[in-house]
């Protein structure tokens, strides 16, 4: 069986890199980066959520099913630079090939990633495939929308159309699963400004049981799991996470028990 992989990234703003297309002078604090970069946000659309290619990943959560097992965790160390944990990810895809899961990768993560993997100079030619050395990646690669190779599972499930889109923490909430505890993305910069590294990845790893349980209800609802079959994933996933040491996961585990 292709092992599955589910995935979610966290970021703040580039400030090395908002430097540079600001002209700011190099004792400018990262803090003051951002606030400009913000406020320009601001002014021009409204919003302080900067372009895709302005944000630099903190922190990648995977969530992987493989064979008999189910494992949750953030790839590198809490001081890992953006470079290595982003050539993990695609050292990942080049040796297991997995089948990737995602709520609105299509959208934000892996254009990120994409940038971000452009500006480091990182390598990574299985998951660019197109077909040209698999003749299989010609009809199911991990850059076409309409491929499974990577699920979006919001962009699929609003059938591809902006304006049905739903918000994981709520369809999560909806279906009996916990949603977000106590963070999302808009406090993550906030949060690292603080030095709370370890709290962005323990939210990015809740993220992605979340959108694991959200794939499983999918994955019954077309047919590919039965019941008895659906509640045998549901219960890995538990077991798995009451054997973490997490303070996050106890919390997860008793938002789901309500």
């Amino acid at each position: 069986m292709t092992p599955t992989l589910i995935f979610d990234i966290e970021t703040i703003p580039d400030t090395d890199g908002l430097r540079k297309l600001y002209s700011l002078p190099a004792e400018t604090t990262d803090e003051d980066v951002a606030r400009v970069a913000f406020h320009k946000r601001r002014q021009h659309n409204g919003s302080e959520f900067l372009p895709l290619h302005q944000h630099r990943v903190v922190a990648i959560s995977c969530a992987l099913r493989e064979g008999d097992s189910f494992r949750v965790w953030t790839l590198g160390s809490a001081d890992a630079t953006e470079q290595e944990i982003i050539q993990r990810f695609y050292d990942g895809i080049e040796k297991y090939t997995p089948n990737l899961v995602s709520w609105n990768g299509s959208g934000f993560d892996l254009p990120v990633l994409h940038y971000r993997a452009l500006v480091h100079g990182i390598s990574a030619p299985r998951y660019w495939d197109l077909g040209d050395d698999d003749r299989e990646f010609k009809w199911n690669n991990y850059i076409s929308r309409y491929h499974t190779r990577h699920l979006d599972l919001m962009d699929l499930l609003a059938l591809y159309n902006g304006r049905a889109n739903a918000p994981l923490d709520e369809i999560a909430q909806l279906c009996g699963f916990p949603g977000k505890l106590g963070m999302d993305g808009s406090k993550v910069w906030d949060a690292f400004v603080r030095g709370e590294i370890n709290a962005i990845r323990d939210y990015c790893e809740t993220d992605v049981a979340n959108t694991y349980l959200v794939y499983l209800r999918f994955q019954r609802m077309r047919g590919v799991l039965d019941q008895a079959a659906y509640e045998q994933e549901v219960a890995l996933v538990r077991d798995t996470l009451a054997g973490y040491p997490g303070q996050h996961w106890q919390e997860f585990l008793t938002h789901w028990q309500q």
